[in-house]
């Protein structure tokens, strides 16, 4: 069986704080690049001329990436080790953005994004136990408020720089790229020097590449509750990073792309600062606060485009960043609690399935609503599934998250 203990750091490797700073960039850099399109859609969507169904089609199609990555290779770093899985996700990752950077049509652009969430479900999953093992000691919360806050700066990051290049310089569909390739050779130089984790790493011949969504019967009670609020805290941060900018452009009346950029750099930012400001809370704490969030969230979504007000959606968007943060950050250190060692990589990619799904369908949701409707009843869809999950999962916490 595979041992998880430290490692004596060879020469010229990154350990302790520098090799958790290189699992960290890990996690931002792939996360990056998944909101670098957030100010792009409106500009692709005059480009290519597709509708709104294909926009956010477009958005959520990188979920076919994270479901093969989890389902196929969820176990493949607890065999052949973080490194070279790391390694691996950064290749398919500089893969997407060349097809980001000479993309021609919406073929290009599906491509794209299937191979940005392929590389992302491969590389966070190792990367977030990665964290867990440098970590010395029991407690592994420090691991869940490093990986989920850089994971919202990641975000935030990408989708502001998007903006701001597309607004500010020329090439707007390609210089974003371009940047993001030499952000991502940077980072694999980092991992390529970062300290072992998994002390008698197999080959990848020993991984078995049989679908699988497994969770330990003994834990599963016990995963339901971080699953269903994973899913609800991500949701929010799909509905922004797919339809905010076409929000701002159509009911708030505000085209610059340094905005929609901005509006989700909002988001993330709160986000991660509420991570940070609240580690003290314990998990169960931290999952049942979120829930009660989202219910007011969501209904200041729906009152900032109902009153077309920018006032209001910035005010929706940072309660918004705070249940999301608290909704992750809070399942995801439940997971690394209770995850076996020799199986956590594994669990947490099931635990990701459950949020890259909240991620993407509600998009889907949303989009063809809101070509049968208008945007403002689809997003009042949205708002009602939210305070149903909510309240469900409210149920499930008190329940099972102990």
């Amino acid at each position: 069986m595979t041992s998880y203990a430290q490692t004596i750091t060879r020469d010229n490797e990154l350990g302790g704080g520098a090799a958790m700073a290189a699992a960290a960039a890990l996690i931002a850099v792939l996360f990056a690049g998944s909101t670098a399109l957030t100010p792009l859609y409106v500009i692709y969507k005059q480009a290519f001329g597709f509708s709104q169904i294909t926009l956010t089609l477009v958005y959520a199609v990188y979920v076919v990436g994270n479901l093969a990555a989890l389902l196929f290779f969820g176990r493949v770093s607890d065999v052949v080790g973080r490194r070279p899985t790391a390694l691996a996700a950064m290749a398919v990752a500089v893969v997407s953005a060349l097809f980001f950077l000479f993309a021609e049509n919406l073929a290009w652009l599906d491509i794209a994004r299937i191979l940005s969430g392929l590389g992302i479900g491969v590389g966070v999953g190792a990367g977030t136990a990665w964290l867990a093992e440098l970590i010395e000691g029991k407690d592994k919360s420090r691991a869940a408020v490093i990986a989920t806050s850089t994971n919202f700066i990641g975000l935030g990051a990408g989708a502001l720089i998007s903006g701001l290049l597309a607004q500010y310089a020329p090439w707007p569909l390609r210089l974003t790229f371009g940047v993001y390739l030499v952000l991502l050779v940077l980072v694999t130089l980092l991992i390529w020097r970062t300290q072992e984790t998994v002390s008698s790493p197999g080959r990848f011949s020993d991984v078995s590449l049989r679908p699988r969504l497994s969770v330990p019967d003994n834990i599963r009670a016990q995963f339901v509750a971080p699953a269903v609020t994973g899913f609800g805290a991500m949701a929010l941060v799909g509905f922004y990073a797919a339809l905010a900018p076409s929000i701002l452009a159509q009911q708030l009346h505000a085209t610059n792309h340094a905005e929609a950029g901005g509006l989700f750099f909002e988001l993330s930012i709160v986000a991660a600062a509420t991570i940070v400001g609240t580690i003290w809370l314990s998990s169960r704490s931290t999952m049942l606060a979120a829930l009660v969030l989202m219910i007011p969230a969501v209904a200041l979504v729906v009152a900032a485009q109902v009153y077309a007000s920018m006032a209001l959606m910035i005010a929706a968007t940072a309660v918004c960043g705070a249940a999301a943060a608290l909704g992750y950050r809070g399942g995801l250190q439940v997971v690394n609690q209770i995850a076996p060692a020799d199986r956590r990589a594994e669990v947490v990619s099931a635990f990701f399935i459950c949020c890259f799904c909240g991620n993407a369908l509600p998009v889907i949701g949303i989009g063809i609503l809101s070509s049968l409707a208008n945007p403002i009843m689809a997003s009042m869809a949205f708002a009602g599934m939210i305070i149903v999950f909510s309240l469900v999962a409210l149920g499930f916490g008190a329940k099972y998250a102990r």
